[in-house]
């Protein structure tokens, strides 16, 4: 097996075993055509939101969307943004856009350096002699398979530390906005945290990180471009599950992730994601991610005891209703770290619910067990903007943040909730009573 290490590859010939590693692990087996061209696009902004990645095709999401959170990290948070933030110039856009970039190989880089993949080009002065990746294919010029053609001649940069990086994409950013770029920059991510790496915290080694059929990133490459780990869940840390140890997320990220199938119950999002350092989130449907983002950082506040129990309760109630059966009640405890012995969860039922009609309210079991509400630090109503990179997918096919008045009422002075739209839905997997008003009517669509 080929290795990544810096020490080894510095200034010497890569045969074509290392790039067939790299293209294994991306594509799997088989690399079809039809999936590696929806790959091929370079970073490109709206015309109609200068700070906005363009997404020409389904599937690279799971880079373009990461990387635009990134670029809002940069925009509003890395020193005081400007008035105008929706106003920039070209320049300014590329800078944000190469800080992101600098960011996500700081952030998956585990300690042996760090590479940049280019295209071939004799007259790149950043380039050293020596340093490419060889051929997959002996494919003449011209012939062969686009991908075939893509893949020959790659070459291979490293840098000792992260500033060096940043000079590097400033001097070939043009080939990263040039087709194909996306890919270039996604294989610098994989060939800088070390594929060994990777393999190792993916929970199946026989997947690819991009879906073979469909065309879609996993889970794994969502999580590496967002928190710099491979690992294939959401949920915080390790668990157990059916006798496996499955890997999660080991620590708080710089921006979050959200997903609607949270909500169908086919994933837990543990706090690390939910709970990100800065109000920005990567937010997942079936097929698709698109980010929500606000400049209110009181929205990423840590969370307390009693808000973290009116989460996992309303986790249960599914239908917002303000209740859970009893039946339910068991699960609710266990999920809090309280008791379940039975004759305890007996004890529960029969003080919570003493007319014996099922159920139990969620002000009760609060009263119970989390009587002391601490006091509110979200405001009443806040901004909210989102994100779709996909043309076809924005209101009049316009690449644009679309702008929401949001507010998190209190559950108990909520009389009944909106309709739940996807991007409720998604949204409330993190706040119950999540509501908003979107400008001019534009509901914006999460796939």
């Amino acid at each position: 097996m080929a290795s990544t290490s810096k020490q080894e590859q510095q200034g010497s010939s890569l045969g074509a075993s290392m790039l067939e590693e790299v293209v294994r692990l991306t594509w799997g087996p088989q690399l079809k055509e039809d999936v590696f061209a929806r790959w091929c696009q370079g970073f490109t902004f709206s015309e109609h939101e200068p700070t906005a990645l363009m997404q020409h095709e389904g599937g690279p999401c799971a880079v373009i969307a990461p990387l635009q959170a990134f670029i809002l990290k940069a925009l509003l948070f890395q020193g005081e943004p400007p008035v105008e933030w929706r106003q920039l110039d070209g320049d300014q856009c590329r800078a944000l856009l190469l800080a992101a970039m600098t960011e996500v190989l700081q952030t998956v880089s585990s300690g042996g350096g760090y590479y940049l993949v280019l295209k071939a080009d004799k007259q790149d002065a950043m380039l050293e002699e020596g340093a490419v990746i060889e051929n997959v294919v002996e494919a003449a010029q011209g012939e062969g398979s686009n991908h075939e053609i893509f893949h020959a001649g790659l070459r291979l940069q490293p840098f000792d530390c992260i500033e060096d990086v940043n000079r590097g994409l400033e001097s070939t950013h043009e080939m990263f906005l040039a087709d194909s770029g996306l890919l270039l920059f996604l294989y610098s991510v994989l060939l800088t945290k070390g594929l060994d790496n990777i393999r190792e915290e993916v929970e199946d080694t026989s997947e690819p990180l991009i879906d073979g059929v469909y065309g879609h990133g996993s889970q794994s490459l969502i999580n590496l471009m967002l928190t710099g780990s491979a690992v294939s869940n959401v949920f915080d840390k390790e668990k157990e599950v059916a006798g496996l140890q499955m890997k999660g997320i080991c620590q708080q990220s710089n921006v979050g992730f959200l997903t609607l199938l949270e909500n169908l119950r086919y994933c837990e999002v543990g706090a690390f994601l939910k709970n990100p350092r800065k109000p920005i989130w990567v937010v997942g449907s079936e097929t698709h991610l698109t980010v929500l983002f606000s400049q209110e950082e009181t929205l990423v506040a840590e969370e307390t005891e009693w808000e973290r129990a009116r989460r996992i309760f309303s986790m249960y109630d599914t239908e917002g209703s303000g209740f859970i059966t009893t039946i339910m009640l068991k699960e609710v405890l266990d999920a809090l770290g309280l008791a379940t012995m039975p004759e305890y969860v007996e004890f529960v039922k029969q003080r919570l619910d003493p007319d014996d009609f099922g159920v139990v309210l969620l002000n009760s079991f609060m009263s119970e067990f989390f009587p002391n509400e601490p006091d509110r630090i979200i405001p009443e109503y806040f901004t909210v903007y989102h994100y779709n990179g996909l043309k076809r997918s924005c209101p009049n096919r316009q690449v644009a943040y679309v702008e929401g008045r949001a507010c998190i009422p209190d559950p108990s002075e909520l009389t009944c909730l909106s309709d739940a739209t996807p991007i409720k839905s998604c949204l409330r997997t993190k706040w119950p009573t999540f509501e908003v008003e979107w400008k001019d009517n534009a509901n914006p669509s999460i796939i």
